[in-house]
């Protein structure tokens, strides 16, 4: 059986220096194969130019092949509250292209819990294919020692009222204990902000806080060895028991085997406002996650793009149809107990 994709999942407020410490990384990747998979809002993250400078893909590469960039943007919401219409399609196709791949690390939201995030990968098609390597814990040296938690609560706050998905209220304290809870390295970042003294009480805090023997070590804009960040081997999913969370009690969300997706292709056109009806009406028939594809439309040149997550769909032609390409409508469906043949109908019927 082939190895499991080692997965590091990076958590942290917003501006704690997540993405500084992802950006060393991939400049000093050794050689090692590496997938980002970034989900923060408020932040630039890693655009392009990054890649480029990291030589993760040939600049053309970038520009005119997004698709087999190793790079992930998932925009949708915060990552622990739409695991399945974020992460589970993301994860599946890079799977896919494990050969081609020796890390993935994960840049999670700032409000994000890591637990949810951490329990999809038992989910069986993920479960077979990669695990997590560790969690690791930035922390804001700074905002600790203020009592904050994070340098900027307006940015907070802001990023709770742009993420409509959000499904938890969980406040600051909480939520930097949970980070804490499920972390196998803490990074305490920003030290240079601070005095040695206060460096010390925050080292001190943050060990009161966490449920087990961590390493914890200091960092300036998350400048470390990659030997200090990968090879944990902890198998998180499998340890979740000596990782609480204030959510623990809550209802579980684990789908295993319930999850499921499946795609249609056809060779037909399609009106787009028509298909997005039908769309909706299946997502409100079914427990619909995701829906994505492209659509051929009658008399257009251009290749639409269809996506859907719950009832938010939007659309959009992103190129010409290639010579070579047959002009087919091909649409995926990721959700709970899906059934095949319903689905295929209302589409084969419109």
């Amino acid at each position: 059986m082939a190895t499991k994709i080692p997965v590091t999942v990076i958590t942290g407020f917003l501006g704690s220096g997540k993405t500084s410490l992802i950006r060393h990384l991939l400049q000093n990747n050794q050689g090692r194969r590496i997938a980002v998979l970034v989900n923060e809002f408020g932040e630039l993250g890693i655009d392009g130019e990054l890649l480029k400078s990291c030589q993760i893909c040939p600049e053309d590469e970038v520009q005119e092949n997004a698709e087999n960039t190793n790079i992930f943007e998932l925009t949708n919401g915060c990552l622990c509250c739409t695991v399945q219409e974020e992460f589970y399609p993301t994860m599946r196709e890079l799977i896919k292209r494990r050969d081609s791949i020796d890390y993935i690390i994960i840049e999670t939201s700032g409000l994000a819990l890591p637990k949810p995030l951490i329990k999809a990968f038992r989910w069986q098609e993920i479960r077979n294919a990669a695990t997590v390597d560790a969690v690791i814990t930035v922390v804001d040296c700074a905002a600790v020692a203020a009592g904050t938690f994070a340098s900027d609560l307006d940015a907070i706050a802001a990023q709770r009222q742009e993420d409509d998905s959000l499904e938890h209220e969980t406040p600051l304290q909480e939520l930097f204990e949970d980070q804490l809870a499920c972390a196998d390295l803490v990074i305490l970042n920003k030290t240079d902000l601070v005095d040695s003294e206060t460096q010390a009480e925050v080292l001190e805090l943050v060990k009161k806080e966490l449920p087990r023997v961590v390493k914890i070590v200091s960092s300036d804009y998350g400048k470390l060895d990659p030997s200090i960040l990968l090879g944990f081997a902890a198998a998180v999913e499998d340890n979740l028991d000596n990782r609480p969370s204030h959510h623990d009690t809550e209802e579980n969300h684990d789908h295993d085997d319930e999850i499921n997706s499946t795609h249609v292709i056809l060779n037909r056109t399609f009106d787009p406002e028509k298909l997005q009806v039908t769309l909706e009406k299946l997502a409100q028939e079914q427990e619909i996650y995701r829906i994505k594809g492209f659509v051929a439309v009658a008399n257009k040149p251009m290749r639409l793009v269809m996506q859907g997550v719950g009832n938010r769909f939007d659309k959009f032609y992103d190129r010409p149809w290639k010579p070579e390409e047959a002009k087919q409508t091909s649409l995926v469906f990721i959700g709970r107990n899906l059934q095949f043949s319903e689905i295929e109908s209302q589409l084969v019927t419109l």
